[in-house]
């Protein structure tokens, strides 16, 4: 069982990139690292190296304000492109519990869920709202998922999360434990399930 998830507490980074890809999240050359652990030092690897290897200064995690930030608040299409769980792993490994975005890519947003990398989706205007405090600010962001809320500054903003996937940050369900929850379901469909056999082979005899 995975380390159930009721509240992310952390500072806030304002992202103001839309259309980021996996591929910018983690470079294809970074992929045959296979193991976790690590993975975060290459993550938005161009974008925070200049090619003598020193941290940008004009990348916004480089900044002394974000550099520990647990939560972004991204643009429209965070995590587009190809299919690499890598990209997550690596956003875990920075440090980043949460992203809330006005949309996703699909299949990133699959695997965020599968690795228990909360993705919230908020109206474009919101997004924006918490991406100028943040920018004002240092912004400490409360995310409770016994509510479906996000408190900051004595405001409160309500979000949608499929029940489903709620249930599983709320017990720590992976995907084993997700499919088993559904054992008295599965069983009493395959009972139900019609036998289709197979016609016996006939018998050949030679003379």
């Amino acid at each position: 069982m995975l380390e159930p998830i009721k509240v992310i507490e952390g500072k806030a980074a304002p992202f103001r990139v839309e259309n980021v890809d996996t591929d910018q999240i983690i470079p294809a050359e970074f992929l045959k690292i296979i193991d976790k652990k690590g993975l975060g030092r290459y993550c938005f690897y161009r974008w925070r190296y200049s090619e003598d290897g020193r941290l940008r200064e004009d990348f916004i995690l480089n900044n002394p304000k974000y550099r520990d930030a647990t939560i972004l608040v991204a643009s429209r299409n965070f995590g587009i492109g190809s299919s690499r769980e890598n990209a997550v792993w690596a956003l875990q490994d920075l440090g980043i519990r949460c992203i809330i975005a006005p949309s996703f890519g699909d299949i990133f947003y699959v695997n965020s869920i599968k690795n228990m990398l909360l993705c919230i989706k908020l109206p474009e205007e919101k997004v924006r709202m918490l991406q100028e405090e943040a920018e004002k600010d240092i912004l400490i962001l409360r995310i409770d998922l016994e509510e479906n809320s996000i408190r900051f500054r004595d405001r409160v903003i309500y979000f949608e999360l499929d029940e489903a996937i709620r249930e599983r940050f709320l017990k720590g369900l992976d995907e084993v434990e997700l499919s088993l929850a559904y054992e008295e379901k599965i069983r009493r469909y395959e009972e139900g399930m019609k036998s289709f056999l197979l016609p016996k082979p006939r018998r050949f005899i030679h003379d």
